[in-house]
């Protein structure tokens, strides 16, 4: 979203694949009958409730668990072929959850023999593992990528992870079978990595998706990420004027008592009659280590010193509150709802997802999860609400915008459509080592149940544009509790 990408759900292109790809090690027998039968306590003994070979439902996935369910593996899988994870995944004891270096801790919990249900910490909802015999036949010896791998089986594994995962060929007006009939001839045995690279994002450049991409990890140059027509990303330096062109708005409508948290990507500020500005410009990233469980907690104390007791109840509550996503990258989903927590007072649904779940059909999913937002244990704010969005509202950014278009009552939106990238990113890696990411999910109107903002994004109630949008929100504001 999950964007690092330009979100994070949110994690960088170089990162290990979605945690999916960075979950694990273990040796194929994983999935041999032994392996079923027996744990580390010896031969007959009771199996493990998690040892085995599992294969996840949509993400293209086989997970392996051994050593009495706590060591545990991905590997990726497609028609074409099947790679091995590239990272371990392991816990202490068979309850808790597993960990791997610089990731939010995972868990795996059985829901039966023959089924479990994996989440990530720094996600929401989970993923359904089903039982199967044994590992694939095409992952037994799953041989590991290299930089000579043949550009062919480079082509074929790109384009195949594509057809069996991505969900918007047809919302793009993309024929995928004629993309391969056109560039597939171009690709020999003898394709030299400049021309292979090259061919490759050509392909996936014209669904101006900015949840695709592809990356060298070796070349310095060896980068591409798609993107939609009308955005241009800002770089630091146009992020920094945009900052300061923020603060000076608010300086300029009244702004007092300003805070800031994780080197400024949380702010906040009192306006004059009554309102709240609270702006967060990323998920990710807040604390030293940029470790979920240090975000959460960074995120946590800033929420805390934003909404007080004084500030959401009694004389001097709070009338209105305008939140300022127009330049949130994205992040952790988890996160995200976090915000969304502080501002109900009764629990609901903030959206569903669900995931591409047919090699063969990409109208079909796995079931609809719902994704629910519980009040914060603590004070909440329950009042009138506006949310300033824009193009550059992304991933996890948007993924709060749509849990709050459920949120009673419901915010005005104001600004431009938010940029529609929802799915977490699918990570991948290729037979030569380069690594690629792309969505195979859909996140659902709570209303609904079928609407995807995906492409469009999510429309302004009022538009206009981002640097107006303050005043505009203001004005909403001073009419609905005036």
């Amino acid at each position: 979203m999950t964007s690092a990408r330009m979100t994070a759900r949110s994690r960088t292109p170089r990162a290990a694949a979605l945690l999916l790809a960075a979950a694990v090690a273990l040796t194929t027998a994983a999935g041999s009958a032994s392996a079923l039968a027996d744990t580390p306590g010896g031969t007959g003994s009771r199996p493990a409730a998690l040892d085995g070979t599992w294969r996840m439902d949509g993400y293209g996935t086989v997970v392996a668990v051994d050593d009495g369910g706590r060591r545990l593996r991905t590997y990726e899988t497609t028609g074409v072929g099947c790679l091995p994870g590239e990272l371990t995944a392991t816990r202490s004891d068979a309850s808790g959850p597993f960990r791997q270096e610089g990731e939010a801790p995972l868990t795996v919990t059985p829901k039966g023999r023959d089924r479990a249900e994996l989440a990530f910490g720094d996600d929401v909802g989970h993923r359904t593992l089903r039982r199967i015999a044994a590992l694939p036949a095409n992952c037994r010896g799953a041989i590991a990528p290299s930089p000579d791998a043949d550009p062919r089986k480079v082509f074929d594994a790109f384009w195949q992870t594509y057809a069996e995962n991505y969900p918007f060929f047809a919302a793009r007006h993309i024929d995928w079978n004629a993309v391969r009939d056109r560039y597939r001839p171009r690709i020999t045995a003898t394709t030299g990595k400049d021309e292979l690279f090259s061919v490759l994002s050509e392909m996936i450049r014209p669904l101006h998706d900015g949840h695709t991409g592809l990356v060298d990890p070796q070349h310095p140059e060896g980068y591409f990420s798609g993107h939609r027509e009308d955005t241009v990303l800002p770089d630091e330096q146009e992020r920094k004027r945009i900052d300061q062109a923020v603060a000076e708005s608010v300086r300029a409508a009244g702004g007092k008592d300003e805070r800031s948290w994780a080197g400024g990507k949380i702010t906040y500020a009192g306006l004059p009659g009554g309102i709240g500005f609270l702006r967060v410009t990323t998920f990710q990233g807040y604390a030293k280590g940029n470790t979920y469980e240090a975000d959460a907690a960074t995120l946590g104390r800033a929420l805390d010193e934003v909404f007080t007791t004084a500030r959401t109840s009694g004389p001097d509550a709070l009338r209105g509150l305008v939140l300022d996503l127009r330049l949130n990258g994205g992040g952790s989903d988890r996160l995200a709802l976090d915000v969304a927590e502080r501002l109900t007072g009764r629990p609901y649904t903030a959206y569903l997802k669900h995931a591409r779940n047919d090699a063969h059909d990409p109208r079909k999913f796995t079931p609809a999860e719902p994704i629910g937002a519980r009040p914060h244990a603590g004070p909440v704010y329950t009042g009138p609400l506006t949310v300033l969005t824009s193009r550059l509202t992304i991933s996890a950014g948007e993924t709060l915008t749509q849990a709050l278009l459920a949120r009673d009552p419901k915010p005005v939106l104001i600004g431009e459509n938010t940029q529609g990238l929802f799915s977490d990113r699918l990570e991948r890696t290729l037979p030569n080592g380069w690594q690629f990411w792309l969505p195979n999910e859909e996140y659902l109107s709570a209303r609904d149940h079928r609407t995807t903002y995906d492409g469009t994004g999510i429309p302004a109630d009022i538009a206009t544009r981002p640097d107006g949008a303050l005043s505009v929100a203001l004005g909403v504001l001073d009419r609905r509790t005036g």
